[in-house]
């Protein structure tokens, strides 16, 4: 739910909230209420998060930015929103030490169903792979200097929205800000649910294509692609084609790409790094050399892939070889899938251990 730039004067039926670490709840006229005190408020204790006490404004006192951000204790989950609804995430801003990119999960759940509809690493969720800070200025997923992450997705819900940040970390992760605007308003029976999904698959077998996403049953459409790629050989990696499969197709999809770097809107193997509203290659080196780390992102926002019953989306890793012939490769591949279907979802694939993860 939002309000377009040509209806910008439309008055909504809804009530804005934002949940921050000084409004758990994101409750009315109960911002920034946080005090310095050794005893949680009882919202953080009810939610379940970590509280400490040293704190900047400890000779302030209420209203002077008490608790503006949380730390996130060794080997557990957090609980950053749990609220009811109906109602519909808007936004969310939020920003950590990129050294965790990788090891911070962050999870959705929907009108409290038992298995997440988004599960992701935090830095992959905002095409931020690598533990590296990378500027993206595309209209859903938007990075701004230095690592504000910021998501415009529409994210509707009928009973429940509850986010969750796993730390998979050795040590304690303080500084961990977080806001989630969302408004309180009906739902249309019509509106499916926001899911996105993580995959890592390192390093690709020979002659075999990375699949982004693969057994979604049910109705929606497909938003958005995110690729974060290593190559493992030199010359051009980019040749593959993106494959998307469609209600119940079998050896050959409906839609057939030419290219690696055309399906993510450039052409002729990029030559330069570029961030625009629906595509980007933020990230990468195009001279080649093996070790490079690519960044690439494609968002379906004026033009959603629909589906009936099914979807799988996959693409090929494709180089040159000698003799004008291509090279099957055999690269490190992150995605994420983003997309928009009816529930009930299929239970995800699990992302794989903190060392499956791992940047290296």
């Amino acid at each position: 739910m939002g309000i377009e730039f040509n209806n910008i004067a439309k008055i909504l039926d809804a009530e804005t909230r934002v949940i921050t670490a000084e409004n758990v709840y994101g409750e009315k006229g109960m911002g920034g209420m946080a005090e310095v005190s050794s005893i949680p408020q009882k919202e953080v204790e009810k939610i379940g998060q970590m509280w400490e006490y040293s704190n900047p404004a400890r000779e302030l006192g209420r209203k002077w930015k008490v608790r503006p951000c949380i730390t996130l204790p060794a080997q557990s989950i957090t609980t950053i929103m749990d609220i009811d609804g109906p109602g519909c995430i808007q936004h969310i801003w939020m920003t950590v030490d990129s050294k965790v990119y990788r090891d911070l999960i962050i999870r959705f759940y929907w009108d409290n169903e038992e298995f997440p509809s988004v599960e992701t690493p935090v830095g992959d969720f905002f095409c931020n792979s690598f533990n590296t800070r990378t500027n993206i200025l595309a209209i859903p997923i938007n990075v701004n200097p230095s690592g504000g992450f910021n998501c415009y997705f529409p994210m509707p819900f009928k009973k429940h929205a509850k986010i969750t940040v796993e730390n998979r970390a050795s040590f304690n992760q303080g500084g961990f800000f977080y806001a989630i605007t969302y408004a309180l308003t009906d739902i249309d029976n019509k509106d499916a649910y926001f899911h996105a999904q993580f995959r890592r698959k390192n390093l690709l077998e020979y002659k075999e294509d990375y699949v982004i996403i693969d057994g979604i049953k049910g109705q929606g459409h497909y938003v958005g692609t995110m690729l974060a790629w290593q190559q493992n050989n030199s010359g051009w990696w980019g040749e593959g084609e993106i494959k998307i499969f469609l209600d119940g197709d079998t050896e050959f999809p409906t839609i057939c790409g030419t290219g690696t770097e055309d399906y993510f809107g450039g052409a002729w193997g990029f030559g330069q790094n570029f961030t625009a509203p629906f595509l980007g290659y933020p990230s990468g080196n195009c001279d080649g050399k093996p070790g490079n780390r690519h960044i690439l992102y494609r968002f379906h926002l004026l033009d959603p892939i629909c589906f009936k019953k099914d979807i799988k989306v996959t693409i090929q890793t494709l180089g040159w070889r000698s003799e004008g012939r291509y090279l099957p490769l055999q690269d490190d591949i992150s995605s994420v899938a983003y997309w928009y279907q009816i529930e009930p979802h299929q239970k995800f694939p699990k992302p794989g251990s903190r060392d499956d993860l791992e940047i290296i």
